[in-house]
């Protein structure tokens, strides 16, 4: 398909100029917030206290929000109350009946749901911000304490990731490709030149090996071929279509394939996995180091990179690859009867429940070897730093986001391209018919 498409093209497809200047436009506008603080907070004595938390705020939740909360920048929540909130809803959605029927109800439904989203969207942040608000304070982190800091926080904290939620619509709406999912790309890919110098600066003081710095770019490169591999990877099941009359003629069944990903769940299984597994370790940053004998405990059997740690990070990313595929990504009775209402079968299997439960076996099966690799992506950087103390800023989670996000970009600019040359296509033929039009001698009209 790439090799189809040209810079010609590229540069009179005028929408979709407009349309990836306008993403730009709206990332830039997002980056910009990242630095801009929120008011009342000591900015020396919160450096102090970010690089000594960075094993649990500065895990995922600084992944996600770009460095905004390491700077406790307005958008220091980032986009994650708006995901927690749309996964809640979707798994709702898979199991409280009447949003089943929502779901069913087409353009109206999905709006009915949108808005549920947006308020537990509300109601999430509001609880992040004041538990952020409250840690600052008893932390001696800000230089005004006391309720009009809390509210002024709160408010702000809130309003930034409302805004981001509304800029991420804006770019699905106006521009290329999924603007939450690019929120989120921006924020990891805008970290990488700090982390690269620091990472390299560290080779030239000597503190790392020349061997282990091109050991860790060649497994970078590996790494990331693998992942789209993977990602592209598909299980294709032959559907049959019967044959049908028309009139007096016969039509010959067609056929097609049912495209099955290795990985239909995407990186929701690592994320989840990540978020429940940095909660201990982020709780006891919050309150301040004077914890019970009981999360010490926890800590030390389950901090980052320890055995139990990765045992329950594998078992909980295979729960959640399975879970999240079952109920949300490819509910295989759903697509048993769509199979079923359009007269398409698998060959040798009756359609409807025969179909789903084959479905069902086929895709456990292929799972196995998709939970498998999300657990080895994700597991990877962490035995480096925690094992072998290789330095390495990738997470597990932030390769399959880059990854996921950027094919899916690419896809998106790659279908407008297309769509913007058969345009032209049929415009010249078009023009070519009207030409022949021209040359043509009319006829006396019949009376």
């Amino acid at each position: 398909m790439a090799a189809n498409l040209s810079w010609s093209a590229f540069g009179k497809a005028t929408e979709l100029r407009q349309r990836i200047f306008f993403t730009i436009g709206m990332l830039i506008v997002y980056r910009l917030g990242t630095f801009i603080p929120v008011p009342g907070i000591d900015g020396a004595a919160l450096r102090e206290f970010m690089e000594s938390a960075a094993s649990g705020i500065g895990g995922i939740l600084s992944m996600f929000t770009g460095g905004a909360l390491s700077r406790m920048g307005i958008f220091a929540l980032g986009i994650m109350p708006y995901i927690s909130a749309s996964i809640i809803v979707q798994l709702m959605g898979s199991m409280y009946e009447p949003w089943k029927q929502l779901k069913k109800e087409g353009e109206t439904g999905r709006k009915k749901l949108n808005q549920y989203t947006r308020y537990g969207t509300v109601v999430l942040a509001t609880f992040q911000a004041y538990a952020l608000a409250a840690s600052l304070q008893a932390g001696d982190l800000v230089s005004d304490p006391g309720i009009f800091f809390l509210v002024s926080c709160i408010i702000t904290l809130v309003g930034g990731t409302m805004f981001l939620m509304w800029l991420g619509e804006q770019i699905t709406s106006r521009g290329i490709g999924n603007g939450i999912s690019l929120i989120i790309f921006v924020g990891i890919v805008a970290e990488i030149p700090a982390a690269a110098a620091q990472f390299l600066s560290q080779g030239r003081s000597g503190a790392v090996s020349p061997g282990v710095i091109i050991g860790v770019l060649v497994m970078l490169a590996v790494v990331l071929t693998f992942v789209v591999f993977m990602e592209r990877s598909l299980r294709k099941i032959h559907i049959q279509y019967p044959r049908r009359q028309v009139g007096m003629k016969v039509y010959d069944g067609g056929s097609s394939h049912l495209p099955i990903k290795v990985n239909p769940a995407g990186v929701i299984p690592a994320i989840f996995a990540s978020a429940l597994l940095l909660l201990p370790t982020t709780l006891s940053t919050f309150s301040g180091g004077s914890t019970g004998p009981i999360m010490s405990t926890i800590l030390a059997y389950f901090g980052p990179g320890q055995p139990l740690y990765l045992v329950f990070f594998t078992s909980m990313i295979v729960f959640f690859t399975y879970f999240y595929t079952a109920e949300v990504a490819f509910k295989t009775d759903e697509v048993a009867d769509n199979l079923k209402n359009q007269n398409g079968f698998v060959p040798g299997i009756r359609p409807g429940k025969r179909t789903a439960e084959y479905l069902d076996y086929v895709v456990r099966r292929i799972l196995v070897l998709g939970s498998g690799y999300l657990a080895l992506v994700c597991l990877m950087p962490e035995i480096l730093r925690s094992q072998l103390s290789i330095p390495f800023y990738f997470g597990g989670t932030s390769v399959l986001i880059i990854v996921s996000v950027g094919m899916d970009t690419i896809q998106q600019i790659q279908s407008h391209l297309l769509a913007h040359q058969y345009e032209g296509l049929i415009e010249k033929s078009q023009l070519r018919g009207k030409r022949g039009d021209k040359k043509r001698t009319k006829g006396p009209a019949r009376r």
